[in-house]
């Protein structure tokens, strides 16, 4: 018998047709101590088991309807193969479902479920325990994917992880994340190794460590990164930055397990669980000759890539919450009025999450009193270009031109007159000459048009004469 105190009390379950009763299935995980009530059809969430003998478009807008568009936990009791024909099964699982198994291929269903919805059910714990929510915020249905692969690489494989995605994503705390819910390896350290900075000329030291006089002012041994993530975790940031001599010296370590000290001649066994981040194409990189494909395989065992923040933007007003919370600890975080949650929601971030966070420091930074948070604390070098109202003409280049105007000694007449004249002028060759449409554009009459345009005419033959 499979039983576990943590798995849910009961499971929503559906029928969509007759070939399989309901009935069976209940009888069948109650053996596993797994309890079911039929869905109602008020009800559109929590863990729950369908069982069809054909999947339509209907059925797939259902499944994404109760699953929550995947957030919960929906396994697919199909009653025949045929059920998954073609892409069938790809489809069901688009939709929402986190499954699909077949009833007559089942030996032992009530084990089989069972065990399906214990590691869901300690996955998605974890998911929403303190640990991960305190640190990855998010409840958009893209990053609680990420953040389940994260747990379920990190609880139960050993296996290398490669964590890609651009810059500011959180691929530093997403291999905290890891390291911290790695029961094997929590207890040692998470050394992290920043590749962009690794001097090839000291390279062997910095990996390896060196022992006493191994070079010039080696004048005590040292441990290096493989020595110090023994038993725990080494994390490489930014690995797509490593020249291809130091990968392929990270390759063998990794094949062999084995190092030696700059200097030494004795090998040192290791064992630590590897992470790499990068935020350039690694496929690309090794096609383009830059980045051994050994190398690659060995890393990518998992990947996981960290979406950008506007791929999900429902995070985005949570995100600035917890980052105000930081910003001001111990203290309730003010609220946001619509005009700034409006502002977060528009703006660009071409650094990600890390972008938002300087962001929000910045404006807690200008808070003042008490009350929401106001677009007036966003500094103006952050606030948004917005197109000029074609009715407020009167900008600082008009108010620029006119102070200079004054300060070189012109006085009101000679400032309305070349003022008046200006615009005359861009007026008629905006109409291409025609005085009729640029008088209706200004305002005036034809007459008076021509009147000005004639006494401006005589100036200058006047200014030519003299």
């Amino acid at each position: 018998m499979i039983s576990d105190e943590r798995l849910p009390a009961w499971l929503h379950s559906f029928c969509l047709n007759g070939d399989l009763p309901i009935e069976v299935v209940t009888a069948c995980l109650s053996q596993a101590q797994l309890a079911t009530q039929q869905l109602r059809s008020s009800e559109t969430g929590g863990p729950g088991i369908i069982i069809l003998s054909d999947i339509t478009t209907e059925i797939c807008n259902f499944v994404q309807t109760v699953s929550r568009n995947g957030s919960e936990r929906i396994l697919i009791l199909a009653t025949n193969t045929a059920a998954l024909a073609g892409d069938n099964g790809w489809r069901i699982l688009q939709a929402g479902a986190s499954d699909v198994l077949v009833w007559k291929d089942l030996v032992n269903p009530d084990r089989v479920i069972a065990a399906r919805f214990k590691r869901w059910y300690e996955v998605d714990r974890l998911v929403e325990s303190s640990l991960v929510q305190d640190h990855l915020v998010g409840q958009s249905r893209v990053w609680k994917s990420v953040l389940r692969r994260l747990v379920e690489v990190a609880c139960f494989t050993d296996a290398p992880v490669l964590l890609t995605g651009e810059t500011g994503t959180g691929k530093e705390l997403a291999a905290q994340l890891i390291h911290s819910l790695d029961q094997k390896r929590s207890q040692h350290e998470l050394v992290i190794l920043d590749c962009t900075t690794i001097v090839p000329e000291l390279s062997g030291s910095e990996l390896f460590g060196h022992e006493r006089g191994a070079f010039t002012g080696a004048i005590s041994a040292r441990d290096g990164a493989f020595a110090m993530a023994n038993g725990g975790t080494l994390f490489l940031d930014e690995v797509g930055e490593l020249p291809l001599g130091l990968q392929v010296q990270l390759l063998r370590v990794l094949q062999e397990q084995t190092y030696k000290r700059v200097g030494s001649n004795t090998w040192r066994h290791i064992d630590f669980r590897l992470i790499g981040a990068t935020n350039r194409d690694l496929q690309v990189e090794e096609a383009q000759g830059r980045f051994r494909r050994d190398l690659y395989y060995r890393l990518a065992a998992w990947t996981i890539k960290l979406p950008p923040l506007y791929d999900r933007t429902e995070d985005i007003i949570p995100l600035v919450r917890h980052f105000i919370r930081q910003a001001r600890p111990g203290e309730e975080p003010p609220e946001l009025d619509e005009s700034v949650k409006a502002y977060f929601l528009n703006r660009k971030y071409s650094g990600n999450v890390r972008d938002l966070k300087n962001l929000v420091y910045r404006i807690v930074a200008r808070y003042i009193g008490s009350g929401p948070i106001t677009i007036g604390n966003i500094p103006s070098d952050e606030r948004p270009i917005t197109q000029p109202d074609s009715k407020c003409w009167c900008d600082d280049n008009l108010t620029q031109t006119i102070r200079r105007a004054v300060t070189v000694g012109a006085g009101l007449k000679e400032i309305r007159q070349a003022v008046e004249e200006l615009v005359i002028q861009i007026t008629v060759d905006n109409e291409n000459g025609n005085l009729q449409r640029a008088a209706e554009r200004l305002g005036v009459t034809d007459r008076t048009l021509q009147k000005r345009k004639a006494e401006q005419s005589q100036r200058i033959q006047s200014l030519m004469k003299n």
